[in-house]
């Protein structure tokens, strides 16, 4: 798995280049290549699947106006500006407050199924469990999720991949207290 992570570098790095020097079918290729994942990191931390297609599209932006270096991780920097860009939207929604979900009412002001209104409170317990947890734990859950493997998602959160296993299971604990509503042993940690 190792190689293929360092074939997709280096790909990524002549894509870069080639974009860098004028070719925009080289964004374009970088875009399909990473949109999938990023979409995918930004869908778990969303309200809608449109907002989260509005995020990365707002990450491939950020690249195309500020393009990193040609040796630069690729691949990383993108993750990591989608953790940062539907990170900063969930604070932003958490802010705006729960009035549609527990009023039980969608944007219209019309009723909503039950089911949907299950599953958007079901939606806005995890969101607001994965803000009250240590942010490099939702990291770590969110990557998870998202179908990262331990080395991608040790490149993006910048820490040893033999220590992925281990923080993934005291991120889930610590998840799991904090959707519980215990927060004694989020902040301990256990």
């Amino acid at each position: 798995m190792q190689g293929n992570d360092q074939l997709t570098a280096q790909t990524d790095s002549l894509l870069l280049r080639r974009f860098l020097a004028g070719d925009q079918a080289g964004f374009e290729e970088i875009f399909l290549r990473h949109y999938p994942m990023v979409f995918g990191v930004l869908y778990r931390l969303s309200d809608s699947p449109q907002q989260a297609e509005d995020l990365a599209q707002e990450v491939f932006l950020k690249l195309y106006r500020r393009p990193l270096r040609s040796g630069d991780n690729l691949a990383g920097w993108l993750y990591r500006v989608a953790l940062n860009t539907g990170y900063n939207a969930l604070r932003a929604s958490a802010r705006r407050g729960r009035r549609e979900t527990l009023a039980g009412w969608d944007t219209q002001g019309l009723p909503l199924p039950e089911e949907e209104t299950e599953r958007r409170e079901t939606a806005r317990q995890v969101r607001a469990a994965l803000l009250r947890i240590p942010e490099r734990d939702a990291r770590l859950l969110v990557l998870s999720e998202a179908g990262f493997n331990y080395r991608q998602i040790a490149d993006v959160v910048g820490v040893a991949p033999g220590s992925v296993g281990t923080l993934l299971a005291r991120a889930r604990r610590a998840f799991q207290s904090a959707y519980d509503g215990d927060e004694k042993k989020v902040s301990d940690g256990r």
